[in-house]
């Protein structure tokens, strides 16, 4: 434990937030050696007591596997700010079971109220977010298994792809959970991914077989770029670039307006998806045998790749999430749920309870403290702040003035 603490210490200083104790002594007008002294010193008082904290809380007690995660959230990067906040996502809180089969994807909506789970038993389901997700529609008509979503700017629609052999996609009122357009261009397409323009009018979809179309809502085919076989895609908030991974291992840039293209991201293994982060800036990237790779789009350099994640050639869905998007979790074949603070390589939290492949993980946008991962066992798990961590805990924590920090 001490040497885990000592390791730890380093990234503590650097992310932990001023509140909590550790750079009080930044705005001293002293010599920058005093300074460092004194900043050491809160440093080692605050790791004692999270040491003190942790050995006095686990000491002699058993908790669920979920649990597991705790000594490496505390710990490594975040720990302190995370837990006292209470909003990291740690514990299940619930698992949704109403699916037959594999689940294959799972996507909260914009607003952060709702929550699509896709399946191999070809069923949609709608969950409202609340205390307890509740079943809210079942959306059917489906012919294949579920393998992708995506939600219309306004939540208003749900596009569900299926694998590679489904030639078909459909577009429902989920309010209404009408179908509202059944696309298929021909028989010979593998429509496999689907992307929203930014405006709500159009979306675009394509498949490994050579298939890139822009539609409107009705299916209508708008534009299509010939020969460009895709495994993943993201419209851009330009609403006229349309980012898209292929099987050359790099995602290009496409224009739909003027008809050009270009090269972003190059890797030397295949992109089995990525997902880009609010403000456009940043791609992370699940790659085959590797695992998640984080790239900046602007600088179009490779910035970070997490370590932890089982990924082979098995398409697993990784995201951004937390409060400004400073966390990252991924689904692995190891059955586990990964998740890295971005400037971190190493897992803060490795979350246990699947008992299979876990396919895809979704970060509510609004909730930061929501987390739901979708697994081939069957089932979705919904992950919440640990119940334990309460005020009184976090001001044990550290012994130090926390209050500020709890509540703020």
């Amino acid at each position: 434990m001490a040497d885990l603490i000592q390791h730890s210490s380093r990234q503590l200083v650097h992310l932990c937030p001023e509140g909590l104790g550790v750079n009080q002594y930044s705005w001293l007008p002293l010599h920058h050696e005093d300074k460092r002294t004194l900043q050491k010193n809160s440093e080692k008082r605050l790791l004692k007591s999270i040491s003190v904290w942790i050995q006095k809380k686990f000491q002699g007690t058993e908790h669920p596997p979920e649990f597991n995660c705790i000594r490496r959230c505390v710990l490594p990067d975040l720990s302190v700010f995370l837990i006292i906040r209470k909003q990291f996502p740690c514990y299940t809180q619930q698992i949704l079971t109403e699916h037959c089969n594999e689940v294959w994807f799972c996507k909260f909506s914009n607003n952060g109220t709702k929550l699509a789970t896709g399946s191999k038993d070809t069923t949609v389901i709608v969950w409202h977010v609340d205390t307890q997700l509740k079943l809210m529609k079942t959306l059917e008509g489906h012919a294949y298994g579920v393998s992708y979503m995506a939600w219309s700017p306004d939540d208003a629609y749900l596009i569900a792809c299926g694998p590679d052999d489904c030639s078909e996609l459909w577009l429902w009122n989920v309010q209404t959970g009408e179908l509202r357009t059944k696309m298929s261009q021909s028989h010979e397409d593998s429509l496999t991914s689907v992307a929203w323009n930014p405006d709500g009018k159009r979306f675009v979809t394509g498949g490994q077989r050579g298939q890139f179309y822009q539609c409107d809502l009705d299916g209508n085919l708008l534009d299509s770029w010939e020969g460009v076989r895709v495994q993943c895609l993201w419209c851009l908030s330009d609403s006229r670039t349309v980012l898209a991974s292929d099987t050359h291992q790099r995602i290009r840039g496409y224009n739909f307006e003027d008809l050009t293209d270009r090269n972003i991201v190059q890797e030397d293994h295949p992109i089995m998806s990525f997902t880009v982060s609010r403000n456009g800036r940043l791609a992370l990237l699940n790659v085959a045998t590797q695992g998640v790779h984080l790239w900046d789009l602007q600088d179009r350099v490779l910035v970070r790749k997490y370590q932890g994640v089982t990924q082979g050639f098995y398409t697993i869905h990784s995201c951004f999430g937390g409060h400004n998007e400073d966390f990252i979790a991924s689904g692995s074949e190891d059955h586990k749920v990964y998740i890295w603070h971005r400037r971190s390589e190493l897992p803060i939290a490795e979350l246990t309870g699947h008992t299979r492949t876990v396919n895809c993980v979704s970060w509510n946008p609004v909730l930061p403290g929501l987390l739901a991962s979708a697994s081939d066992d069957g089932t979705i798990r919904i992950w919440g702040p640990a119940p334990f961590l309460d005020v009184q805990d976090a001001e044990g924590l550290n012994g130090m003035n926390m209050k500020h920090s709890i509540h703020s």
